[in-house]
This record gives C-alpha cells, structure tokens and sequence, in this order.
C-alpha cells in the first residue's frame, strides 16, 4: 500500500493539512490541489490511485472536475472519491453521474475515512489478460470456459447473464449505467425491452446472492463482493 498515491482536491487549507497528515500515517504518497483546474494538471501528471476530491471549490466545481478527469484515457483505472460537506442526495446523485465511485460526507471521523481509502484501495479487481480470469473475494469468473462460482458453488448461465457480470466484475468500483450495459452486452443494433437489465441483475441475484449487485437508483448498477 505504501507505493499507491492519492491526490486530494480542495480550497480548505486545513481540509488538506489533516487528510495529507492522516493519509501519510498510512503509508500513502500524497498529493494537493486547491481548485480544479490545478487538480486536473496534477493528476495527468502523477497518475493517482485515488482522487479524493471536493463539490463546491471555485473556478472549477467537484463535478465539472470530475467529469473532464473522466475524460482523460490514463485516468481510467483512478478511483474518484468525492469528499464534500454537501449530504444532499442530489448532490450524490450528481456526483456518481459526473463518473464518482463513491461519495463520503466530510463530517466522517479520520479514522472512517482512513478505513473506506483502505478498503477502496484493496478491492480491485485481480484481472489476467491472458486468461481472462477474474477473482474478487470468493467469486472466480472464468470467461475463458464461461464458468461462475461463489463460495465453490459452481454456476452455469445463460450467456447473457454472464456477460452482464463480467462486465460488473471488470471494475468493481464503478457505477455502470443502464446505457453502457445495454452497449457492451446486448449492442446498439438490438432493441429489448426496458426492463431486460432489471430481470437479467434479478436472476443473478437469485443465483449469487441478493447483495451481490447494488442498485444506485437512476444511475445504474455496481458489483459487491
């Protein structure tokens, strides 16, 4: 953990003083911007893990921010978490939108969010390109064979099913929207139904687990493992 590094985006002064002193602790290699547009240079230069960043910061906001960082190829992998004292659900809701992976509410204990960065940082998905084996905790899809289990408990699903968690399990700490899904697994030239994802993420809950696959209402679905 000590080589992942995490920049931290916010016009507090203090605000990035007691992150930088708490993160430090942990081993991390921490890096500040106190506006947007500064945040944006930093991070194409660096490459962060993880961006920790705040909604209301002049110039540039948190979810304008965060929208052209998203546009950014060698951003792709960064984790963007926003930081902000807004706890308005719109105010979340913008934020996954604009392509967050999460939203914590800046009233959280030190040692919380030291543990959510932790926990964040940890549960990345162990892809192999060659093999086309994904394994997240007790969860192995074999793309390769077309195999699922969980828990030892082997699956056989239908191909669509399969795609659609294998798509989930490719990034487990990205909101994919209904768009994109519709996209990757059944392709711009079909027309299904509106409620094809609702009963295929229903199937693969009945089969995995009901908290396998979290909804985040209007936006769109994320794998938990």
């Amino acid at each position: 953990m000590s080589q992942k590094k995490i920049l931290l985006i916010d016009d507090e002064l203090d605000i990035l003083e007691i992150l930088s002193y708490n993160l430090e602790k942990e081993g991390y290699h921490i890096f500040t911007a106190t506006n947007g547009n500064e945040g944006i240079e930093k991070a194409k230069e660096i490459i962060p893990d993880l961006i920790l960043l705040d909604v209301m910061m002049p110039e540039k906001d948190g979810i304008e921010t965060c929208q052209e960082l998203r546009k950014i190829k060698e951003l792709q992998k960064t984790l963007i978490v926003f930081l902000s004292a807004r706890s308005e659900e719109f105010s979340q809701l913008a934020g996954f939108q604009a392509g967050a992976n999460d939203y914590i509410v800046k009233i959280i204990k030190p040692k919380i969010l030291i543990s959510k960065v932790n926990a964040l940082l940890k549960l990345t998905s162990q892809v192999s390109d060659q093999s086309k084996l994904i394994e997240i905790g007790d969860l192995i899809i074999d793309k390769d064979n077309f195999r699922v289990s969980k828990s030892g408990q082997q699956f056989l699903l239908p191909k669509k099913e399969f795609d659609l968690l294998y798509l989930l399990a490719s990034n487990t700490e990205k909101v994919f929207k209904r768009e994109e899904i519709l996209e990757k697994v059944w392709g711009n030239d079909v027309i299904v139904g509106e409620r094809t994802i609702d009963v295929h993420i229903r199937r693969l809950r009945e089969k995995l687990g009901i908290n396998t696959i979290q909804t985040l209402k209007g936006i769109g679905y994320k794998l938990i493992v």
